[in-house]
């Protein structure tokens, strides 16, 4: 108290006792608050603290939960499983109040199933035992003989839907399949889910030249993980369903409840991961649902680029939950098969690779400053990924070459070989593929809004072109405003160059 919102000291005039007091009334006589009197910069400032509380404190009849800077409402359910996690007290491993006895039959013939699709000896072994013995096996009892919380969602179910699957054949369309099951248990539920999607989800015949076969428009691992992780990692005391949206070639997951443990959008691909609901997690990848924690993720993103899909989006709002977006728009064969010309293998299935790769097609470069961000990793593990690609090759020829014209003292920036772009332009036309390339305006703009500057030796280098040849393309970004000469009169000994102008018309580009 005595802090301005804007962070300006205003200093605080309230008797302690007195604040002390109106806390408790306002709290139904159940916080009692311990303020300590601080000075700082010649102001009077209240410093308030409270002890953890065992129960939810009411205020104005309502539970509020802190998230951010804001504060929402929640119901005791909500906020005691928020409390245990906070806690570190894993839910989905306690007991819960049923015998093993409870688990449903079709539950565990799917589990059965499950084990015996994934072909591992020892999944095969686990589905040929006998109830108690498999349920032991999987952890799913306790010494008791009671299912944990885990188990009796997974093999019993809940109440209320688990999932709710939508099917649309366009955006705002009526839906023409909808799964949403009460009373049914969650292994049940993903399997019709697993099925109503990929029923829906088109086959791409592949037999243009570049390659045979056939492909899902939606990666069925990458969607599946993106479902089981809605699922596995959820808030489970929120009592809505895993909102599961299909719609044309695109599949948006919601799953209640934020990201949890430090994981954010920024970082999902390389903070160790975190689950809520560690049980359940382990549970379901011993079934052969889901992978192990930190694969699935990786998972969607390396599916998704391998067969040139759009990268997938994992956001948290404000409700809040975590919301997966699939895109299996555009389905890039001419990718694929250009990727399959690069030695190197890896570059086929390295996720660090294809993320790589996907950045210099789309934005025409990268340095270390730039990449380690994209790759949600250290500089030095970005560095690592370059040294490797640099040696990788194409039908004999260099991958990435050097930018030329860096000054004395800045980083290493790194571009595809001319033969690169022309062997991916070639199998785009024997695809009748249209692939939207960095326009050299684009690529310019983007190299000087991150570096600072451009010459016309780097950009020529950037486009395989020569110096001579790109000096109108840095003309025009002047005269937009977007970049300013580092020679006014435009005279003196070395290449042109010019610098960022941060302009208002630029900025957010």
């Amino acid at each position: 108290v005595g802090v301005s919102d804007d962070s300006q000291i205003i200093g605080a005039v309230s008797d302690i006792d007195w604040l002390q007091h109106r806390i408790y009334q306002l709290t139904n006589r159940q916080l009692t608050a311990i303020i300590n009197e601080v000075m700082v910069r010649e102001s009077r400032i209240l410093v308030i603290r409270t002890l953890p509380a065992l129960e939810p404190v009411r205020f104005q009849g309502k539970i509020r939960w802190r998230l951010n800077d804001a504060c929402e409402e929640i119901d005791a359910t909500a906020w005691h499983e928020r409390r245990r996690h906070q806690l570190g007290i894993d839910w989905s491993a306690q007991p819960s109040h049923l015998a093993e006895s409870a688990a449903r039959a079709g539950a565990l013939e799917l589990v059965r199933e499950f084990l015996a699709e994934s072909g591992e000896p020892g999944a095969l072994e686990l589905s040929a035992l006998p109830v108690p013995d498999l349920l032991r096996r999987l952890n799913a009892v306790t010494g008791e003989g009671l299912l944990t919380n885990a188990a009796a969602l997974a093999l019993v179910g809940r109440a209320e839907p688990s999932i709710d699957y939508i099917h649309r054949v366009e955006s705002g369309g009526d839906s023409t399949e909808r799964v949403r099951r009460a009373n049914r248990s969650l292994v049940e539920e993903l399997n019709e889910v697993f099925n109503a999607f990929n029923a829906r989800n088109p086959i791409t015949h592949l037999g243009s030249g570049l390659s045979r076969g056939q492909i899902r428009a939606i990666p069925t691992r990458a969607a599946r993980e993106a479902i089981v992780n809605g699922v596995a990692h959820r808030d489970w005391g929120i009592p809505e369903p895993t909102l599961v949206e299909h719609t044309a070639n695109t599949l948006v997951v919601t799953s209640p409840g934020g990201f949890v443990g430090g994981v954010n959008s920024a970082n999902v691909l390389s903070h160790p991961s975190r689950s809520r609901n560690t049980a359940l997690t382990d549970l379901l990848a011993s079934i052969r649902i889901a992978e192990r924690e930190g694969v699935g993720v990786d998972r969607m993103f390396r599916d998704s680029l391998m067969q040139g899909n759009r990268l997938p989006e994992l956001v948290q709002q404000d409700s809040p939950a975590v919301r997966v977006s699939l895109s299996g728009e555009v389905r890039d064969p001419a990718w694929s098969a250009w990727l399959s010309e690069i030695e190197p293998t890896r570059a086929r299935s390295d996720l660090r690779w294809l993320m790589t790769l996907h950045r210099f097609v789309t934005l025409g470069w990268a340095d270390i400053e730039a990449l380690a961000p994209f790759l949600q990793t250290t500089p030095e593990l970005a560095a690592d990924v370059i040294a490797a690609m640099w040696s990788a090759t194409i039908s004999d020829h260099a991958l990435l070459v050097r930018v030329m014209g860096t000054p004395t003292g800045t980083s290493e920036a790194w571009t595809l070989s001319g033969h690169a772009v022309g062997r991916l332009r070639e199998l785009d036309e024997l695809g009748a593929f249209r692939r939207t390339w960095p326009t050299p305006g684009e690529i310019a703009l983007d190299y000087a809004r991150a570096r600072g500057r451009i010459s016309s030796t780097e950009l020529g280098s950037l486009l395989d072109r020569h110096p001579t040849n790109v000096g109108q393309i840095l003309r025009d970004l002047e005269e937009e405003g977007s970049l300013s000469p580092s020679r006014p009169n435009r005279r003196g000994a070395g290449p042109d160059s010019c610098h960022f102008s941060g302009c208002a018309g630029v900025v957010g580009l």
